[in-house]
């Protein structure tokens, strides 16, 4: 066994949050290492890697508020992706960066339960591995990311001046993004701000929750404006001031109208043709993950220094439900 006290690594802490008491020590490792898998972590907890207030503690023990866990992680193997032949759509290209429609489901660079068929081994098969490296091996050219199960347009730097520049308009919000949901429900508003903090949700790992008294929730503003209407759907856009996790999912959920098929945050993980036609019979699945797409990307050129705006065409499973939205629950 591996004695994780002689790695020489840097011991990393961690001070156990109100939100995270009694959690497991295992899961609470899993949470902020995400890149660990759950098996690998319980060996470095067995083999002496991780201490609770100096002391040594089994995988299943529950944590209490303000303890200080102490972690000593082995590195983990830093190669690049492979590169895969997956076919992608490429909405915008020049010497200097791409913008890819990527297709939902995809995930955009390797994690646990990952390792192929992201959008990093697609590009690296693309371009020749010709791409930017300041993201690390991981993550060549990938500038920012979204949600496997979001679609839509993301920006691939083809090289460490455009990346770098490209990053710094990322942490100054200075990127202009509009997102199209189709969301449960309709917003009583045409438009409106959703100013709500963001946090970690107080059970659920997985999830992020509207945390108005947590000192460790952040500040989110998202705009959303009304589409389309239709009985019990309506088409919206979001364009969020802040770059929160699953903010916009977080926010529509908040004002009562989630995204379509969100199963963290709608309470559902698909939807039928028949359900929108009334017809209860028709159990034909149209739709089976969040109905959310990057739609519109707008950022200052890293070469030529002008406004570039990017717009990626809706894909076909959400093009599906706003027909049938259209000829079923349409309000005319």
């Amino acid at each position: 066994m591996t004695d994780y006290r002689a790695l020489g690594e840097e011991p990393i802490e961690l001070t156990v949050t109100e939100h995270e008491a009694d959690w497991r020590l295992d899961a609470f490792l899993v949470f902020h290492f995400p890149a660990y898998s759950r098996s690998l972590l319980r060996q470095v907890i067995t083999a002496g890697g991780v201490t609770v207030d100096n002391k040594g503690a089994k995988p299943a023990y529950r944590l209490k508020t303000g303890q200080t866990v102490t972690v000593i992680l082995p590195e983990l193997p830093r190669q690049c992706p492979k590169p895969e032949n997956i076919p992608l759509e490429v909405i915008y290209e020049d010497e200097w960066l791409a913008v890819i429609n990527k297709p939902p489901g995809m995930v955009v660079h390797p994690a646990r339960g990952h390792w192929s068929g992201t959008l990093a081994s697609a590009i690296q098969y693309l371009y020749g591995g010709k791409l930017s490296t300041l993201g690390g091996p991981n993550r060549p050219g990938i500038v920012h990311r979204l949600d496997a199960d979001t679609s839509g347009a993301i920006v691939i730097a083809k090289h460490d001046l455009a990346h770098g520049k490209l990053a710094a308009q990322f942490a100054e919000r200075t990127v202009d993004k509009t997102y199209l949901a189709i969301v449960s429900g309709v917003p009583d508003r045409d438009a409106d701000w959703i100013d709500q903090p963001i946090g970690l949700h107080p059970r659920q790992r997985e999830k992020m929750a509207i945390r108005r008294h947590d000192p460790l929730a952040r500040h989110a503003q998202t705009l959303y404006r009304v589409v389309e209407r239709f009985r019990g759907f309506a088409l919206v856009s979001a364009h969020p001031k802040t770059g929160r996790t699953h903010q916009i999912r977080v926010h529509l959920a908040h004002i009562g109208c989630p995204v379509l098929c969100d199963r963290y945050y709608g309470g559902r993980a698909c939807l039928t043709r028949g359900e929108i036609r009334g017809q209860a019979a028709d159990e034909t699945v149209i739709l089976s993950r969040q109905a959310l797409h990057a739609w519109r990307i707008a950022f200052t050129h890293p070469g030529t220094n002008q406004r570039l705006e990017v717009e990626a065409p809706l894909p076909p499973d959400l093009m599906t439900v706003l027909e049938e939205l259209r000829q079923y629950r349409s309000l005319s």
